[in-house]
């Protein structure tokens, strides 16, 4: 257009399922909060963190990994029943510094447990259970008959 002034609209693209995506992640973050950290990620008084743990399972043994931080080895207790492998910690709270004190207090005291159920049938008296660095690694052989056994294929 000559001599007039030109305006331009801009055109956005209406996408239907942006607004839903955005209502999604809002009730996972109102989920999240409710019920699986109700406390902003701090654990109640009454709650008990569940202890981390690796599981794997090599030609010889299964392998399990689980962190242990802050606890004493002497207060760990592993077993084995069955196929079911339980371990056991305790951390001690320290008395030095009064609760009025405390600005931020989010690490947790008393008993920890967790129990995993084992993919097959282990050697509990042959385990080896080492600790180091607030981690601790069991070695649990497995029995002879869970072992793989190669099968050779003749061939006619």
């Amino acid at each position: 257009m000559k001599g007039g002034s030109e305006t331009m609209t801009q055109m956005t693209r209406w996408e239907p399922f942006r607004d839903i995506v955005s209502l999604r992640e809002a009730m996972d973050r109102l989920f999240e909060e409710s019920f699986v950290r109700p406390w902003g990620g701090r654990l109640a008084p009454t709650m008990r963190a569940t202890l981390a743990v690796d599981m794997y399972e090599t030609e010889e043994d299964v392998d399990v990994k689980a962190a242990l931080p802050g606890i004493d080895p002497d207060d760990v207790d592993v077993s084995v029943t069955g196929n079911t492998l339980t371990i056991k910690g305790q951390t001690r709270a320290e008395e030095e510094v009064k609760e009025e004190n405390y600005i931020c207090r989010e690490r947790t005291f008393g008993a920890y447990s967790r129990s995993l159920r084992l993919p097959l049938t282990v050697e509990a008296d042959k385990a080896e259970a080492e600790y180091e660095n607030g981690v601790l690694t069991l070695r649990l052989p497995k029995v002879e008959e869970a072992k793989p056994k190669a099968i050779e294929v003749k061939v006619k």
